[in-house]
């Protein structure tokens, strides 16, 4: 079944028919009471568009990454390549085979593609920043999150004359001080390395990545069952730029980049205390991070690295650091000077009134 939310299903027959969000809400509620509430909101939206002749779901031609949902089949689409990630091989007691995933991007969002068994190949030929036009794929939904994934019968073309695709922006990654991160933003910052944990390793599905559970002697899966587990893993550390510290996190791609390691070398880390050393070679290192910032369950503000560079030139990256403070500083200097005159024109009129239009 498709899944569209019911604020989606109301925007649709607002623009459909022209009526208000409020005349389609209350006509909503009246059909919910009408069958004596037998039906949810979703269901009532969905018999009123039937009775005014409004296609919630129209996938004919090619479709925008916004405009996928879970549950569809036969979607067409057309996006560049953001990034590729590694193929993984799985065994269960079922069946084997591989899989492998990319994100894809146009100017409306991005999405997952998984590639199954023998469509691998075609993921193989595929490389970054190519252009990919996807015809007969359908639609599963993965932690909350839609994915598109290509089966025996869907196709594909890379890089298809006359087509141009031109993503949606990324996050712009302002350089900041790490004393200047608030909670929600995306920011690059410069430090050194002053605190390093050990990598954590936990079990996930070969399949679809998910977390496993132990049970007994197994690990299983939600979805797939008793499962051979594959490992993801996490580096955490405390950067420091002279303003404040912070802990960063390091998924698995990025490790893989501050390490300089590839994936099978890092695993070697889970029953050795071989890593001791990397530790105490990071620690004093300078490295730029882009990132997004959060706070955890403590209320602390941390890290999460999107990219990772290190043999960096310190004082280039000290003096970008320098830059954009002045940035900052002139930014604020300019806005204090106009806000004094403001108050000081404001000032030298005591019988001064504020228009009522400002008022509102």
């Amino acid at each position: 079944m498709i899944n569209i939310s019911l604020k989606d299903i109301v925007a649709k027959i607002c623009k459909t028919s022209g009526l208000s969000e409020d005349e389609v809400n209350k006509k909503i509620s009246e059909k919910v009471e009408q069958l004596y509430g037998l039906v949810s909101e979703e269901g009532a939206a969905h018999i009123i568009a039937n009775e005014m002749g409004i296609k919630i779901f129209d996938i004919s031609g090619e479709l925008k990454i916004k405009d996928i949902l879970i549950g569809m089949k036969s979607v067409d689409v057309v996006g560049k390549v953001l990034r590729k990630y590694e193929l993984r091989e799985f065994s269960t007691e079922k069946r084997k085979g591989r899989v492998a995933n990319l994100s894809l991007a146009d100017e409306t969002g991005t999405i997952r593609v998984v590639f199954w068994n023998d469509k691998t190949q075609e993921f193989s030929q595929i490389k970054e920043d190519d252009i990919i036009k996807i015809k007969n794929a359908y639609v599963r939904e993965n932690a909350g999150r839609k994915e598109l994934h290509i089966g025996e019968n869907s196709h594909i073309i890379i890089n298809p004359q006359g087509i141009n695709v031109i993503p949606r922006e990324r996050p712009e990654y302002d350089r900041k001080h790490i004393s200047e991160l608030t909670d929600g933003i995306t920011a690059e910052i410069f430090g050194t390395i002053v605190q390093v944990f050990d990598i954590r390793f936990f079990e996930v599905c070969p399949i679809c990545n998910k977390r496993l559970r132990l049970n007994g002697e197994n690990f299983e899966c939600e979805e797939h069952g008793i499962q051979r587990p594959s490992y993801n893993y996490i580096l955490n550390l405390y950067l420091d730029d002279g303003t404040a510290n912070i802990r960063v996190n390091f998924w698995k791609q990025q490790t893989q980049r501050l390490l300089k390691l590839d994936d099978s070398q890092i695993l070697k880390f889970m029953n050795s205390s071989d890593f001791e050393s990397y530790k105490t070679e990071l620690l004093g290192e300078q490295i730029k991070v882009l990132g997004r910032v959060k706070k955890n369950i403590m209320q602390n503000l941390e890290f999460t690295a999107d990219l990772v560079f290190t043999d960096l030139n310190p004082d280039e990256e000290i003096a970008m650091l320098d830059h954009a403070k002045e940035i900052v500083l002139d930014t604020r200097q300019s806005i204090d000077h106009k806000n004094k005159v403001n108050q000081e024109t404001f000032n030298q009129d005591d019988d001064f009134e504020i228009s009522e239009e400002y008022l509102e």
